[in-house]
């Protein structure tokens, strides 16, 4: 845990008791604050009782002796409208802020040079946030790794020299983070995303652009320049004097790090050197990977990891849990878990990364079902459709396809996996990439893509990919 000494004898207003929330309350009251908890859910306002905190209804107190309100990240800031706690903060001229921040406060009082990577992004923010924390554990620092992707910030260690904090920020924490420095920055891409919480694109990406604009003095700002938003940030951080490495997967960069022909290519002067190979890393297919790749290898040699270190903590990457995950091999037929593919944009990234698939697809619906696939269908053998979408999905994919409506995941897995031994492919994959959520059948996507892993390790034959 790290203590929040920067509130040490301050009252603070904390709003939303889910785990950064409660993880907030015992950090404050760890350096020294006293905490009112609240929340508009009655079970997160119990829990937070019985573990000691002093709880109010945030309307019926007075504000005067608050200095600041933590709000959680989940709580509306400014759209579609501000939440009720907000307009009570603003009109006590209370600052409204979240855990990141406190952490960056912690960090500027106690260890400011400490490393501190800051990951953002529309899409790949996990994959690269996993990278960056599995690079520097390979690299022999003390890793700490949080924030949108599972652990609370606070509930990691303190900063300290030795120690990295690799972090994960979504749009909504980088908006109640309005002192984020860190010394490593990462912009992946802009694309549209949340707008019932920001109001316009252009908002959207202007939150996004503050984790890069943040850098310190000294640090670096990563940004992904493959959509327009992106390289209209990183031109400005360059005006404003920003130490700033363009990535591209699409085009050679005059000066910067991309992509060509499964290696990463570090251009700057004229000068032009290889710097890593992403080649046969089974964990990093595709070209969404090799932006994730690109970027975090910028990340590492930004904090002074050799190529030598890089290289082999690339090699040796097992990807995300989930995510285009590789979860056994029997014979010439691989199975891959993406079961974080829940709608058609993020399926598609799956679909670019193999030719010939016996795809496990459907669960509870999203807008636009998956008319947007129509140009990765001739690689797909058969598909393979469950859950409530499965009718949905079979008049898409028509004649086109050849598919049957298999109604449940583990009929899916028996099928997909017979169908594509018997194909005899060289190459064949049964993937699980469903475009759509889980909630029909599943609790949460990570339950689904636990069942589809124990499914396919339970058939005979199958070996862990190696």
């Amino acid at each position: 845990m790290i203590p929040v000494t920067s509130f040490a004898g301050k009252t603070v207003a904390v709003f939303g008791l889910g785990g950064s929330g409660l993880a907030s309350c015992h950090a404050l009251k760890a350096g020294g604050a006293e905490v009112i908890a609240a929340d508009d859910n009655a079970e997160n306002v119990a829990k937070a009782a019985q573990a000691g905190f002093i709880t109010a209804d945030l309307r019926n107190v007075s504000w005067a002796s608050f200095a600041a309100l933590v709000l959680a990240p989940g709580v509306p800031l400014t759209h579609p409208v501000p939440h009720w706690s907000v307009l009570k903060a603003r009109e006590s001229g209370c600052e409204v802020i979240g855990d990141i921040e406190l952490f960056c406060r912690e960090r500027r009082r106690h260890a400011p040079n400490a490393p501190f990577v800051a990951i953002t992004g529309t899409n790949g923010k996990s994959t690269t946030t996993a990278l960056i924390a599995h690079l520097t554990k390979f690299a022999g620092y003390d890793t700490q790794m949080g924030g949108n992707i599972g652990t609370a910030i606070l509930s990691l260690e303190p900063p300290r020299m030795g120690r990295v904090h690799v972090i994960e920020m979504s749009s909504y924490q980088i908006d109640l983070t309005p002192s984020l420095d860190p010394s490593v920055g990462i912009l992946l891409n802009v694309s549209e995303d949340h707008i019932d919480r920001h109001g316009t694109i252009a908002h959207y990406a202007a939150v996004k652009e503050r984790l890069v604009a943040g850098v310190q003095a000294g640090g670096t700002a990563i940004v992904g320049v493959d959509d327009g938003f992106c390289r209209d940030i990183a031109d400005r951080l360059d005006r404003a004097g920003k130490t700033v490495v363009r990535i591209s997967v699409k085009n050679p960069l005059a000066s910067g790090i991309h992509v060509e022909h499964g290696n990463i290519v570090r251009t700057a002067g004229g000068a032009r050197s290889e710097i890593a190979k992403l080649g046969g890393i089974g964990s990093l297919r595709g070209l969404h990977n090799a932006q994730n790749a690109a970027c975090a290898a910028a990340a590492a040699l930004a904090m002074g990891i050799s190529q030598d270190v890089l290289q082999n903590g690339l090699r040796s990457f097992p990807g995300l849990a989930h995510r285009m995950e590789q979860v056994g091999r029997r014979g010439h037929v691989l199975f891959v878990n993406d079961s974080k593919g829940t709608n058609a944009d993020a399926t598609a990234h799956a679909l670019s990364s193999f030719a010939d698939i016996f795809w496990i697809a459907g669960g509870k619906p999203k807008a636009g079902g998956i008319t947007s696939l129509t140009g990765f269908f001739p690689r797909i053998r058969k598909a393979y459709l469950i859950g409530e979408a499965a009718l949905e999905f079979s008049g898409t994919l028509g004649n086109e396809v050849a598919h049957e409506i298999s109604q449940t995941l583990d009929v899916a897995v028996e099928h997909a996996a017979r169908d594509a031994e018997a194909s005899g492919l060289a190459d064949a994959v049964v993937l699980l990439s469903p475009a759509c959520a889980s909630f029909d059948q599943y609790r949460n996507f990570e339950i689904r893509g636990t069942k589809f892993r124990e499914l396919v390790q339970a058939l005979p034959g199958v070996k862990p990919v190696v």
